[in-house]
């Protein structure tokens, strides 16, 4: 992989950070310096742990997978391409808790870094190096996050559906370049 193709998978990836933290960002009028920096410093070390498990959970796999890698890169980028877009469409408005207590920031964190669980299973079938990807993945979720969280305090009622949106033709784009 190389560096455009990491910094587009980073900020595919960070999407749900960035959307989760501009849904709390909305909700909270205290503490705001510290939940923000809590929200995005959880994000990102997950986002950034996520593709590092998904990768060596792989690696014992690559040799056998790999007549197969670019149908299967192809297919778990498209794949998270195409959940974006369901969730996007389905557009359910969810009651964002107001609670940021460290449950809370697990459960998000788990909840918003499964994606790249499964994009450092790809990375594992190009045989790159999984930690360069993987810091740059957590910084930009971090950015991502922070900057999410406090649109979110200025923007009352822009839509998150147009962000899962734009992150899916940032996924299944990638999709198609790994068939060429």
């Amino acid at each position: 992989m190389n560096l455009i193709d990491i910094l587009v998978l980073a900020f595919a990836l960070s999407v749900d950070a960035c959307a989760v933290s501009f849904a709390y960002g909305m909700c909270f009028r205290e503490k705001r310096i510290k939940n923000s920096l809590n929200l995005a410093g959880f994000c990102g070390v997950f986002q950034g742990l996520m593709p590092i498990i998904g990768y060596f959970a792989l690696t014992s796999f690559v040799d056998k997978l790999e007549p197969f890698s670019k149908w299967i890169i192809f297919t778990i980028f498209l794949l998270l391409g195409l959940n974006f877009i369901k969730d996007a469409i389905k557009n359910e408005c969810e009651e964002t808790q107001k609670c940021l207590d460290l449950k809370c920031l697990l459960a998000v964190a788990v909840a918003t870094s499964i994606d790249a669980l499964a994009a450092g299973a790809g990375i594992a079938l190009t045989k790159a190096s999984i930690f360069k990807p993987a810091i740059i993945i957590a910084i930009i979720t971090f950015v991502n996050s922070m900057a999410g969280f406090w649109f979110g305090n200025i923007l009352k009622n822009f839509p998150v559906r147009i962000l899962k949106f734009f992150a899916a033709g940032l996924l299944i784009l990638l999709a198609i370049k790994t068939l060429y």
